[in-house]
């Protein structure tokens, strides 16, 4: 079975990552959107609301599964037997840390693979760490955000 991790703290889940995960789709078998916990990282939103946003976003899609976890991101996927790992490239300065982290993760992980696909242009401006500086701003994040989460904000 051909089992992607696409990891991410998805805090909030954006339409690029929606994009991505859905273009992923013919690719796998399966793919777990996984939240990160980094107790050392500030969230503007709880692990629980995060994983309801996750799990409402993709459930029309039967390959696709929400989980969390803790610690090297490698080791979730030894945990899981996942080979693959799934990663977004906005821009060109994204691909150098991508490609570092990238071919640490194959020598830790035991030659876990990186499948990288770039942002279409529609979404390459669009991160998570803009969308929260937009809601602490009290602007208008619904086009940035998957319809049903725009809702609650």
């Amino acid at each position: 079975m051909k089992l992607a991790v696409f990891p991410g703290s998805f805090d909030p889940i954006t339409v690029g990552h929606v994009d991505l995960v859905e273009r992923a789709i013919p690719l796998f078998d399966k793919i777990v959107v996984a939240v990160g916990i980094n107790n050392q990282k500030q969230t503007l939103f709880s692990l629980e609301k995060r994983l309801e946003w996750l799990t409402k976003t993709f459930e029309s899609h039967p390959t696709v599964e929400v989980d969390s976890f803790e610690g090297l991101t490698v080791n979730y996927c030894k945990h899981i037997q996942a080979r693959y790992l799934l990663r977004g490239l906005r821009q060109a300065s994204d691909f150098d840390y991508e490609k570092t982290i990238s071919q640490l993760n194959s020598i830790i992980g035991d030659n876990i693979e990186t499948v990288f696909l770039i942002s279409r242009p529609e979404f390459s401006h669009i991160s998570s760490t803009i969308v929260r500086e937009i809601i602490k701003g009290q602007g208008d994040v619904s086009k940035f955000v998957p319809a049903n989460i725009a809702k609650e904000m």
